[in-house]
């Protein structure tokens, strides 16, 4: 029997850049739930007494960890490629 040739993911060497790319969506997402453990009065849903369906969705700190994921999930990998493409073709 042969040895697969197939490659995972996980077994692919990043450069520097490329991870650093890739490790600023996981930051600003714990950036963001930092900021909220260290000012929990922010989040309104641990004490929401009158407060309206959108302003409870509305907090800043939601909002960072959001980014963060979104981020990580749409944005980075498209960079991630681009960088590898271009280290890939740059002379050594």
């Amino acid at each position: 029997m042969e040895a697969s040739t197939v490659v995972s993911r996980s077994a692919v060497r990043r450069s520097a850049r490329a991870m650093f790319v890739l490790s600023l969506g996981p930051l600003c997402a714990l950036g963001g739930v930092i900021w909220a453990l260290l000012q929990p009065y922010r989040i309104t849903l641990l004490h929401p007494y009158g407060q309206g369906f959108w302003w409870l969705l509305s907090e800043p700190p939601v909002y960072v960890v959001l980014v963060g994921l979104l981020f990580y999930w749409l944005v980075a990998p498209g960079v991630v490629e681009d960088l590898e493409r271009v280290e890939g073709e740059r002379p050594r």
